[in-house]
């Protein structure tokens, strides 16, 4: 979608493809909404609070401040970086250099009336979803919802469908799309739409699987473990201010997510030996968390480890058919150093201020 929304303004269709990895990867750890990560690194954080301090917790809105302020800065910040310096990189955009392999030139063709009445199912399709999960998540005792204490958010039926329904979403919208401006007339219909797609994707699913393997025997070295590990000690050992060893921590996550970039296996190895130590220091664990996903982001667009990367890469040929893994390292190195910089002097000023953190949260004992 930036490739195709650059392309249309008449701008590299690169560009596009590079604000969208950032925006996705370079800044993955924040959000303006409660996304599920935060439910799952706030427990991982509550079970290394009670090594220190046993029935002490925090909440999933500990840093919710600290992300919306961090997800709208950084957005700017990219945007600069997208203008200014990743587009004077790239020549004038040649549409001889996309790749012969356009399966776009064998769409069907649909006149206004059929787009307009297909837009107006697909709103219907999103909507009749929208109520289906609703039904099945605002009722007491409804399905999705705890069996135990009937919460939504944690580890809940309704967090663990996420995808699926997100993917059912998309399902139905579609469906109801094809229907409405008469390209999907049978269910044969929708299964060659299907099929095509999954055609498109073979040599990323070949190269998923290449990764996958040498991501799973590098984890069975326990390398990323004992690196880890080794920086920790490391930092645990250093007698410095408290600032100072949360500017360190943050410099050590950012270094080990080249290896790492995982957010739950790094915060499952760092929140045992952190979160104690900062309590210690006066430092409150939701300020820990922040700093963590500070470092925890802009590396992720460089980390060839990154499960998004090879399709970024097949979005890339399609537009420029000798795009490979390097161009597209080169293009994200600028947001990688920029963001880590001006994110944490952004924390520095945001810590130094005594700004709450998330309601009710400082950023101190």
């Amino acid at each position: 979608m930036g490739a195709a929304a650059f392309l249309s303004v008449g701008r590299h269709p690169l560009a596009g493809v590079a604000a969208a990895y950032a925006g996705v990867s370079g800044a993955f750890s924040v959000n303006i909404l409660i996304a599920p990560i935060d439910a799952l690194i706030t427990e991982m954080t509550n079970e290394a609070i009670q090594i220190v301090s046993p029935g002490e917790t925090i909440t999933i809105t500990a840093h919710l401040y600290f992300n919306i302020v961090s997800t709208l800065a950084m957005a700017v910040v990219m945007t600069i970086i997208t203008g200014k310096l990743i587009e004077p990189r790239l020549s004038r955009y040649d549409p001889s250099q996309a790749s012969e392999k356009d399966t776009t030139a064998t769409a069907p063709v649909v006149d206004a009336a059929g787009e307009t009445r297909g837009l107006h199912y697909a709103l219907f399709g999103m909507l009749a979803s929208f109520a289906v999960i609703v039904l099945l998540t605002a009722p007491s005792g409804a399905p999705l919802r705890d069996p135990v204490d009937g919460s939504i958010v944690g580890n809940t039926p309704f967090m663990d469908s996420l995808i699926l329904m997100i993917s059912m979403i998309f399902l139905v919208v579609g469906i109801c799309y094809g229907v409405g401006a008469g390209t999907i007339k049978n269910s044969n219909d929708a299964i060659l739409g299907v099929t095509k797609a999954f055609a498109g994707l073979a040599g990323l699913i070949f190269m998923l699987l290449t990764i996958s393997q040498f991501i799973a025997l590098f984890n069975w070295s326990f390398l990323p473990n004992v690196i880890a590990g080794g920086l920790a000690n490391a930092l645990e050992s250093a007698n410095v201010n408290e600032l100072v060893l949360l500017v360190g921590f943050i410099l050590v996550i950012a270094l080990l997510d080249i290896i790492m970039p995982g957010s739950l296996p790094k915060w499952a190895i760092f929140a045992p030996i952190f979160i104690p130590l900062f309590i210690n220091l006066g430092v409150a664990p939701q300020a820990v968390l922040a700093a963590y996903r500070i470092g925890d982001s802009p590396f992720n667009v460089v980390t060839p480890l990154m499960v998004y990367l090879p399709c970024i890469v097949l979005v890339a040929q399609k537009y420029v058919k000798d795009t490979g893994f390097g161009t597209i390292i080169s293009l994200m190195i600028p947001y990688t150093f920029i963001l880590l910089i001006v994110w944490i002097v952004f924390f520095i000023i945001w810590y130094l201020l005594g700004i709450p953190l998330g309601p009710g949260y400082p950023v101190g004992l």
